[in-house]
Formats: structure tokens, C-alpha cells, sequence
């Protein structure tokens, strides 16, 4: 196993790469950040209830939700289209499904809520974000 100060020196690296990555970041892609940051924890909080370990998936699970609710914080519901009403109930549904997965312990659960995520990050993937304009700030 690699010493303490491996594992602080890599976990620092790690958050030097990911403040610059999201301060380097548009909007859209802020928002694909937050996709994959929820996938990857309940990827994790999947691993870790196959495993037994409890305190570490219920450590991802919550992290999960943060990143959901920050998706639904992002939603703009002056949108006339209703598009962001449906996508703030689907997070809800997404949150408390992630609640009874880690109260069931059911990974089966987190497949589902990952499957219907990774359907909207997909979609928002395809999405272009507004090219800028030469010239403007």
C-alpha cells in the first residue's frame, strides 16, 4: 500500500484539476459536469452496497443527491415550455429513489435512477452549446 502523503498529493491534484476544469467551464458544460459527477457517485454507491459498505455508499448516495439538487437548481422555470417543470419532477422522482435505495440497500434501485440520468445527460450532450461570437467577451 502507498504512503499517506501518495494519497493526499493525488487527492489534492485531483481538486486543482476539477477547480480548473470548472472554472475553465461554459454553462453547458457545467451542466454535463454535474451529470457525470451524479453518475459517477452512484456508480460508487452501487460498488459499495454490493460490497457491504454501508458508510461509503451512504457517503456517494449523498453526494448523488447534492449533485441532483443542484441540477434542479439549475433548471429555469420561466422556460414557457414546461420542459423544466417535467425534468424538476423527474429529479425529485431521481431523489427519492435514491433515498429508499439507501435505505433498502437495493443497487437495483440506483441502475434505475443512473439509466433514466444517463438518458437526459445524453440528450443534453447533444445539444450545442451558443457558439461565441469573434470578439466578444
Amino acid at each position: 500500500m502507498a504512503p499517506a502523503h501518495i494519497y493526499n498529493a493525488i487527492s489534492r491534484y485531483r481538486q486543482v484539476r476539477t477547480e480548473g476544469a470548472v472554472e475553465d467551464a461554459n454553462p453547458h458544460r457545467l451542466i454535463a459536469m454535474l451529470f457525470d459527477g451524479a453518475l459517477s457517485r452512484i456508480a460508487l454507491a452501487a460498488a459499495h452496497m454490493r460490497r457491504g459498505e454501508i458508510e461509503e455508499k451512504g457517503a456517494q448516495i449523498t453526494r448523488a443527491l447534492e449533485i441532483v439538487g443542484a441540477l434542479r437548481a439549475s433548471l429555469d422555470m420561466n422556460v414557457p415550455s414546461g420542459l423544466p417543470q417535467r425534468l424538476g419532477a423527474l429529479y425529485d422522482y431521481v431523489s427519492r429513489r435514491m433515498l429508499h435505495a439507501n435505505l433498502e440497500n437495493d443497487p437495483k434501485v440506483l441502475d434505475e435512477v443512473a439509466g433514466l440520468l444517463r438518458v437526459i445527460a445524453d440528450a443534453w450532450a447533444q445539444i450545442s452549446p451558443p457558439a461565441r461570437v469573434a470578439g466578444a467577451a
